[in-house]
């Protein structure tokens, strides 16, 4: 019998930890759970600690430490705290698959320290290729870690391109345009939290969900999938489609397209970049073509969407730019979930910050790091 493959899953409380832990629970004799990680979360996550006879927990919120301990004293679990814990517990000899659900740049550190272990990752965690996607890719490289997507659109383009040894003529990432696609431009300023809350399609964490009702999120990816799959910025396109049925597409040399369709249902590429090259029953929706009428495309308007103009503009202007942009809007969105700043301040902190923010040409990790620390001081400046 095959080995079980054993997981170390980084935001284990959030959309995507609780998902990957379904997976789990479907497929025992294929998974075993070593290390679960949540930021403050303590209650949750020591409730799957015990459930999925975890070896190891951190919980980043090092406030957070003394209820988890106490919480999990009769069970021989190990309890750790802080951001320091989490890059060593990614370095253990006990974990195969790290599944990288960190929300935000706090996914960084971890996943190069995992990557410098050899290391598989499933990356859900898109940030740390949009701060250091080239440093990110090199480690992999080096250290023979596979990277596999996990994010819907980079899973449907990973799953066009199995088989294939054709070059890439383009890449189109479908977006469903969010909760304000037809929201009259002129409202975007006094819609609220809970209204870019309200996604259409699909159900992620509130960071993700705002991202996507910006287009930060489509920006993001864009970033993404130039690391991941080694194209050029002007390889890439990004298309409207509310339906959110078609997942991605890849369009080859020859001009013919390959799309990957189904529900909008993150199981599927959590399961994939765990299960690859192999595919296991799932239950869940299918597709009825007879039931689904016709899907509609477009192309985004950048004047209601200027994140994503900004995403191709730290494209093109490389280094740290994408450190610069992620911050920004890491510092933003957090405001505008308080109630401090209107939906359409997003990106006008994005653009100032990115204006203001020291700029380096090949920055190092720790460059990256001081840049962040920078970038969230202009940008808190400008609430």
């Amino acid at each position: 019998m095959e080995q079980k493959q054993r997981l170390a899953i980084l935001g284990s409380t959030g959309s995507i930890g609780t998902q990957t832990l379904d997976i789990v629970a479907a497929y025992p004799e294929r998974f075993e759970v070593t290390t679960l990680t949540a930021h403050r979360n303590w209650a949750l996550l020591a409730e799957q600690a015990i459930r999925f006879q975890a070896d190891s927990v951190v919980i980043a919120d090092k406030n957070c430490y003394a209820p988890l301990k106490e919480a999990l004293a009769t069970h021989p679990i190990k309890v750790y705290a802080g951001d320091e814990a989490l890059c060593q517990v990614v370095t253990s000899s006990s974990v195969d698959t790290v599944v990288m659900a960190l929300v935000g740049y706090s996914g960084l550190f971890p996943t190069v320290e995992a990557l410098r272990h050899g290391k598989k990752i499933a990356l859900a965690n898109k940030e740390c290729l949009v701060v250091a996607g080239e440093t990110v890719m090199d480690l992999s490289a080096r250290h023979q870690a596979p990277i596999l997507p996990v994010d819907s659109e980079h899973s449907a383009i990973f799953q066009c391109l199995v088989g294939e040894h054709s070059p890439i003529e383009k890449l189109i990432l479908t977006a469903s345009g969010g909760p304000f696609l037809h929201r009259p431009f002129e409202e975007l300023d006094s819609v609220t939290p809970a209204d870019a809350l309200a996604h259409p399609c699909w159900d992620m964490g509130a960071k993700v969900t705002i991202d996507s009702a910006s287009l930060m999120n489509k920006g993001f990816e864009v970033i993404e999938a130039r690391w991941l799959f080694d194209v050029r910025p002007d390889q890439i396109e990004v298309v409207i489609h509310p339906g959110s049925y078609i997942h991605s597409m890849v369009q080859f040399a020859d001009g013919a397209i390959k799309a990957q369709l189904g529900t909008p249902d993150m199981h599927l590429p959590i399961q994939y970049a765990l299960t690859f090259p192999h595919r296991l029953p799932m239950q869940g929706e299918r597709m009825d073509f007879g039931e689904l009428g016709r899907m509609e495309f477009f192309k985004p308007d950048l004047r209601r969407s200027p994140n994503l103009q900004l995403a191709f503009e730290c494209l093109q202007r490389g280094g740290n730019t994408g450190a610069i942009l992620n911050a920004a809007n890491e510092v933003a969105v957090e405001a505008f979930l308080n109630g401090k700043i209107r939906f359409t301040d997003i990106p006008r902190i994005n653009r100032r910050t990115l204006d203001q923010a020291t700029l380096l040409s090949r920055p190092s990790l720790e460059e990256y790091r001081e840049t962040d620390t920078e970038a969230r001081a202009i940008a808190r400046s400008l609430l």
